[in-house]
């Protein structure tokens, strides 16, 4: 029971990252390059795993990563929250094309499924008419950046997919990696940095301590004792609980046909979860 918490705690760590990028007036790119190197650091000193840097396939992995990053975080700031988290969860959807080309890997008839209804989920996103608000100031283009992250979230778990076949080989340098390079890449849109206030320089730190280093730390410490089935349907709590903390905290509401295709993509992505458990066990 303990790892199973230790996974729920990553998860919800994981969902506040909508609600915390959305409290700061910092830029997207300040917000993307620091909360990165704060994460590195966190991550390189607490997790000893963290640091073993020198294979280049694990810098070519943590490129994806850092697209993902610090696109995640520039949708965040241009639509809601629910709509970044939801496109950014169509990974699978790309994984269709990706898995048996880079990997080897042919998809069976329930991968297609899930990939139609992710489509279709998808779709609602770009067809809702929710309006500009100032906290999702451009829905269009917000959506369009979040669904690339999908894609690249994608191309981030081929990689590790890959590492893992490896003897001894780990995901955390890609992690830590691919927030070094989401910081080096971000930084130069960041400056000029200015004066970072109180508030501002909290979540800061608050997105690259907890959201991103504790989470992950939590994330090794459980996922090595819990089945692959449960961590899944856990990890399944980030994208739940995203909208609610953005609503809680900013009373941010998602269009309602956004909240359709969010309820398809997790649906769909939980009853494939269930019947792969069952064919595999």
């Amino acid at each position: 029971m303990k790892y199973r918490f230790y996974v729920l705690a990553a998860a919800l760590l994981f969902s506040t990252g909508g609600a915390a990028i959305k409290a700061t007036t910092l830029t997207s790119w300040q917000v993307a390059s620091l909360r990165s190197l704060i994460a590195a650091i966190v991550l390189l000193v607490l997790l000893p795993e963290a640091r073993r840097l020198r294979s280049p396939q694990v810098w070519v992995a943590s490129t994806a990563y850092a697209a993902t990053l610090v696109l995640f975080v520039l949708a965040n700031k241009l639509t809601t929250a629910a709509n970044a988290i939801f496109l950014q969860a169509t990974a699978p959807f790309y994984l269709l094309a990706i898995g048996p080309l880079l990997l080897k890997e042919p998809n069976r008839l329930r991968d297609y499924a899930l990939g139609g209804a992710m489509a279709i989920g998808m779709a609602c996103f770009f067809f809702d008419s929710s309006s500009a608000s100032a906290l999702a100031p451009n829905p269009a283009l917000g959506n369009a950046l979040a669904a690339v992250t999908g894609l690249t979230w994608a191309l981030t778990v081929t990689a590790l997919r890959g590492l893992s076949k490896q003897e001894g080989a780990s995901g955390l340098p890609v992690v830590s990696a691919g927030n070094l390079v989401a910081f080096a890449v971000a930084l130069p849109f960041a400056l000029p940095l200015g004066t970072i206030g109180t508030v501002d320089l909290s979540v800061l730190l608050y997105l690259g301590v907890f959201q991103i280093g504790l989470a992950y730390f939590c994330m090794t410490r459980g996922v090595k004792h819990v089945p692959a089935f449960e961590a899944s349907v856990l990890i399944l709590l980030e994208p739940a609980m995203n909208p609610v903390w953005t609503y809680f905290i900013h009373d941010e509401r998602p269009g309602p046909l956004a909240l359709l295709g969010g309820g398809i993509i997790m649906v769909s992505t939980l009853a494939h979860t269930l019947f792969s458990s069952r064919a595999e066990g």
